[in-house]
């Protein structure tokens, strides 16, 4: 009884808390990228997997008559191009075999589909499947919202142990999955080869934020105090640069918070990755901008490099006038760089047959042919070894060679820190703190301070439902 009071008190917490979050990211197309470039891919044709291929949901639906079809509802989050190469997926799910049908709904952003969903469980009328980002699919399992997945997905013929182990992982609470990757990404060092030509800079991203501090004279052009053209921009806090300056803080020895929701913002480590910020947009020796639209300055010139999903990546080769490089992303003391993205969650309130059937579209929307043409498509990575094994992927990396950029650094990443991806509106409350860092040029200890209390307090909720799952 405890836990379904806890349930109630928690959804409605995250109603409004969604709410607010939808409103400070309303139109974003993912909650770990501000590429709106990525929107912009082309959409994949609706191939079929190949009989046999791990993608080929062999498994039959569970079903209630013999001959019948289950019928499941899958929230989804992707708009523009992005938007139809999901919807491709379902449509080759739905055209490879007649056990399941899935009714593709889209529910707008991340934020958005999060809100919905929690509305949703207040009225008791759930899809069965949705997606879920990064940042919200735990808040959801807190709610005892959605399913462990794991004897699920072995009823879906589903091998776990094809899985990028440090995408899976993720959703891994108690020894149970609750979320199975599909959108994942991380975020890449992009820049404009033809301005680095320009500067006579050699065909790479720098090695450290050292060398790109180095290297900025060469790039910066101004008019009087001016910069007209930026060595690098920086993404406003609706863009989730508290994701990618994670990054940056783990890359200067320092963290948002340990395991235990202990805030380590204002250690020295951390003060120092955000003086890098704020020296980088103010003073006469600035390189950076903050940008209100980063993809737009990117690909319009006026910054020469960001750092973006690798979700961006179609989209920005498509749209650029000017050749794309990617790189990992810059060091300092160490290496740092975060998952991100977003995967799938069954939603427990659905009958058993429903939650059987949702799991035959992961099985296909994950298997080995079906990440493969995501990730072609969208630069998403691939989300099963065997996929990076196959032939069909590694003739595309030898064609485009920025899409394997991820893929490689992908080994080098490790999980998010609780404070961001756990503690409800702590991107957010880290991004605007660093918006006071750079746009207001506050003094990043003062800032620190403030940021640090107000993700204390909302660590205490997510600690006392922890507790409470564990009785």
């Amino acid at each position: 009884m405890a836990k379904q009071m806890n349930r109630r008190v928690f959804l409605r917490g995250m109603l409004g808390g969604a709410g607010a979050m939808a409103l400070a990211a309303c139109g974003t197309a993912a909650s770990t990228s501000s590429n709106t470039a990525a929107g912009a891919t082309a959409a994949p044709d609706a191939a079929q997997p190949a009989a046999g291929s791990a993608a080929a949901t062999t498994a039959p639906a569970a079903v209630s008559q013999t001959g019948s079809t289950v019928e499941i509802t899958y929230w989804g989050s992707f708009s523009g191009n992005l938007g139809e190469a999901e919807q491709a997926m379902v449509k080759a799910f739905n055209d490879s075999q007649k056990d399941v049908k899935v009714n593709y709904q889209f529910q707008g952003s991340y934020e958005e589909t999060a809100q919905k969903l929690t509305a949703a469980l207040q009225a008791k009328a759930t899809p069965d499947l949705t997606l879920l980002s990064d940042v919200w699919w735990f808040k959801f399992y807190l709610a005892q919202a959605i399913a462990p997945l794991d004897d699920l997905a072995k009823g879906a013929g589903i091998d776990f142990s094809d899985y990028q182990p440090v995408l899976l992982d993720e959703g891994l609470r108690e020894g149970a999955h609750y979320w199975v990757p599909f959108a994942r990404s991380t975020p890449l060092f992009y820049y404009n080869k033809d301005i680095w030509a320009e500067a006579g800079l050699p065909d790479r991203g720098p090695a450290t934020w050292a060398e790109l501090i180095e290297w900025a004279p060469k790039i910066v052009k101004k008019d009087g105090s001016t910069i007209t053209r930026a060595a690098f921009n920086h993404p406003g806090s609706a863009s989730y640069v508290a994701w990618i300056f994670q990054g940056v803080i783990w890359q200067h020895g320092g963290a948002y918070s340990k395991p235990d929701f202990t805030i380590t913002l204002e250690e020295p480590n951390g003060i120092r990755a955000a003086q890098l910020y704020r020296d980088s947009v103010n003073g006469p020796n600035a390189w950076a901008i903050t940008s209100k639209d980063q993809d737009k300055d990117f690909l319009g010139g006026v910054s020469a490099a960001t750092i973006g999903s690798t979700g961006g990546l179609a989209g920005y080769e498509k749209n650029a006038s000017f050749k794309v490089g990617t790189a990992f992303l810059p060091q300092e003391s160490a290496f740092g760089c975060p998952t991100g993205g977003s995967g799938f969650a069954v939603l427990a309130s659905s009958p058993s047959e429903k939650q059987q059937a949702a799991m035959k579209y992961v099985a296909f929307a994950t298997g080995t042919e079906g990440t493969t043409t995501w990730s072609q498509s969208t630069g998403y990575m691939p989300v099963r070894k065997s996929a990076v094994e196959s032939q069909s992927m590694q003739d595309f990396f030898a064609k485009r060679p920025n899409f394997k950029v991820a893929v490689d650094q992908l080994p080098k990443t490790h999980a998010q820190d609780a404070a961001r991806v756990f503690i409800p509106g702590g991107d957010q409350i880290i991004g605007k703190g660093l918006e006071r860092i750079t746009t207001g040029n506050e003094d990043p200890a003062t800032v620190w301070k403030d940021v640090t209390a107000d993700l204390q307090k909302g660590a205490e909720p997510v600690l006392a439902d922890l507790a409470a799952l564990k009785k």
